[in-house]
């Protein structure tokens, strides 16, 4: 079976927590450790999440005084895809993977005029105090918002037109490798095309999980599992009526309510793929993502072509 996996930066560190080394290895080590079964018996691309990660490295580049430009957004995310990617592929071949493991840069195309640029609402980075998100503002130009009882970096956030290396992902799993991609401070390095054909970073973070369902939807993928911090989508989040949701229907959800910064990429991301292939797509917690995948935790998306849903999984 062909897997894509969308892992959630937030479950490979929290932004409430430090940013050091030794903090996001550990959590590396233990996504390995969920994925492995996984990636042993399958065919496996893993699109990676980092946008805790990509702050931190943000503001050392504009401190620094040997650089007299600072590296962009794009930039910085594209240096943070290396460095997780690198750690999970050492940390996959520790949990004892045998297979060819491939870490792939990876650009993804957006529209120069997507409404997202002059709306800067998802959250990257830290958490700051008030004092400390306005000194930032005044320091490094950013656009900051209250996230919980404190203060983050916000940037654009476009929708994902096309993943430049995708032919690449493509013929990587096709010919058995474990493709890495995506990250970026989500899903992938933003890019827009000129006239001309020509590409450009831009300053912006492209959400993993809708770029992990066009990753599967191009190579054909039999399933799309999202991984994140959580067990499974709670329908009335926060509310007196919250309840967990185990198999769901496409028809019967509704991705706007959803909080839009969180779970609500998430579900839009499954019910799409799902709508379009008639396979499942499922979404919940990484440490527990083979027991996702069979079916007996998390949230499953179904669409209700597909046949003998209730074989192996929970009834609807």
């Amino acid at each position: 079976m062909r897997i894509v996996i969308a892992v959630g930066g937030n479950a490979l560190l929290r932004c409430d927590e430090r940013s050091d080394t030794a903090e996001q290895l550990a959590h590396v080590r233990s996504a390995a450790i969920a994925l492995a079964p996984i990636v042993r018996e399958h065919e496996v691309v893993i699109c990676l999440g980092n946008g805790p990660h990509v702050d931190p490295r943000a503001p050392e580049s504009s401190l620094h005084a040997a650089l007299v430009h600072p590296y962009p957004l794009d930039a910085v995310g594209a240096q943070s895809q290396g460095m997780i990617g690198y750690w999970l592929s050492q940390a996959l071949r520790n949990a004892g993977i045998v297979k060819p493991i491939v870490n792939l840069t990876t650009q993804v195309l957006v529209d120069s005029d997507d409404v997202a640029f002059s709306d800067p609402t998802t959250f990257v980075g830290a958490v700051y105090t008030e004092s400390e998100a306005r000194a930032a503002v005044d320091e490094h130009g950013w656009s900051i918002a209250p996230d919980g009882t404190g203060w983050r970096r916000t940037v654009p956030s476009p929708s994902p037109i096309r993943v430049i290396e995708q032919e690449s992902i493509t013929r990587l799993v096709q010919a058995g490798s474990v493709v890495l991609c995506g990250g970026g401070g989500g899903g992938g390095a933003p890019v827009v095309e000129a006239a001309t054909g020509q590409l450009r970073g831009v300053d912006a973070v492209i959400d993993k999980d809708l770029t992990a369902t066009l990753i599967a939807l191009d190579c054909d993928a039999d399933r799309l599992l999202i991984l994140t911090d959580v067990p499974a989508v709670v329908d009335h989040f926060g509310t007196a009526q919250a309840e967990p949701l185990g198999n769901v229907y496409v028809d019967e959800l509704d991705p706007t309510a959803f909080a839009a910064e969180s779970m609500g990429p998430k579900v839009q991301a499954c019910s799409t793929f799902a709508w379009a292939t008639g396979h499942f797509a499922s979404i919940g917690a990484l440490d527990d993502a083979q027991n996702v995948l069979d079916g007996i935790s998390g949230t499953t998306v179904l669409d209700r072509r597909t046949e003998d849903i209730a074989a192996g999984r929970r009834a609807v």
